[in-house]
């Protein structure tokens, strides 16, 4: 079957063009996803456009930029919600250490601007069919962003401005072929909007993709890697859950692998269409070729060595 998404399966010849979409908190999967996003970016395979937060919790969008800043790109834009929006935060509060020990310019939320003004601003001004948007937290901003209106930056409305400008969207969400999944039912009227309304290819990374895949003990147990706030964040957090004891599950890394590298020869991928009820379970219907969610391809432990290495990438070169 010869589907849209498989396009973005091919290994591409320029860096892919990403926006971040991340909850950044209440679990700490999203800290090895942006690694590796920056990962990817330091090694030309990726341009980070912007991190945007889909929660409003005080201090996350100091923690985005922490870690922007440590991986020498302090600059990249950072946006959060100011509507409503979920405030979930983490509960093993390592976000307080990253603020507390690391350099960051955004002091507090207010210093960001509006996610969905970030969103429009980027997207408008990237070449047509450029963007692949990840997002590994809640819909609260695509479904703000495909109901926003024209303003300065374009003339098109939100879900006008998406489908000239954006790829793909890679989410870390739902569980497949059913289920209930966390990202997907905090905002569930927002995931149903986005899932029923997207103008373009969306591509599932779900629950039980990241469930198998644990890591972080070879980040931890390196010595090599010190002030690292990547390497605090795993340091803290595993040895608080015993689920945790082998590693933390890897659901948002997933999202940004395949982004950046394709699902291929990672995954291959189920065709159809996500249908979330109103508790923000989820069933799969397979009709339909512009939704895909991943299915395994190669042993689980191949992927997580994978991730293991690249969650202990350092930045490039240090600031002067």
């Amino acid at each position: 079957m010869c589907c849209a998404v498989a396009v973005h399966a091919q290994k591409n010849s320029k860096p892919v063009s990403i926006i971040f979409d991340s909850d950044m908190g209440p679990d700490y999967d999203d800290v090895g996803a942006i690694t590796l996003l920056h990962a990817f970016a330091d090694s030309g395979q990726a341009k980070i456009l912007a991190t945007i937060a889909s929660t409003k919790y005080e201090g996350v969008a100091g923690v985005m930029n922490v870690l922007n800043t440590y991986f020498n790109r302090p600059g990249i834009p950072v946006g959060v919600p100011k509507g409503k929006a979920s405030e979930l935060r983490d509960g093993q509060y390592w976000t307080d250490t990253l603020l507390a020990k690391y350099p960051h310019s955004i002091k507090i939320n207010d210093d960001a601007p509006d996610a969905i003004e970030i969103y429009r601003k980027v997207l408008a001004a990237q070449p047509d069919k450029s963007i692949t948007i990840v997002t590994v937290g809640f819909l609260t901003n695509l479904a703000n962003l495909l109901q926003s209106k024209a303003d300065k930056f374009s003339s098109l409305n939100g879900k006008e401005l998406v489908k000239q400008k954006v790829k793909q969207l890679v989410c870390m969400a739902g569980r497949f072929p059913s289920g209930k999944e966390f990202n997907v039912h905090i905002d569930a009227e927002a995931s149903q909007y986005v899932f029923n309304n997207w103008p373009g290819n969306i591509l599932f990374s779900g629950f039980e993709i990241g469930k198998k895949i644990k890591v972080g003990l070879p980040l931890i147990h390196n010595d090599n890697i010190r002030n690292s706030p990547v390497k605090d964040v795993f340091r803290i957090c595993i040895p608080m859950a015993a689920e945790d004891s082998a590693g933390r599950m890897s659901w948002d890394e997933t999202a940004v692998l395949v982004a950046v590298k394709g699902f291929a020869p990672f995954y291959h991928l189920q065709y159809g269409h996500i249908e979330v009820a109103n508790d923000g379970s989820n069933e799969w219907n397979d009709k339909g070729e512009t939704q895909a969610y991943l299915v395994e391809a190669i042993p689980s432990a191949e992927v997580q060595a994978l991730i293991n290495k690249l969650i202990m990438h350092q930045p490039a070169k240090k600031s002067e």
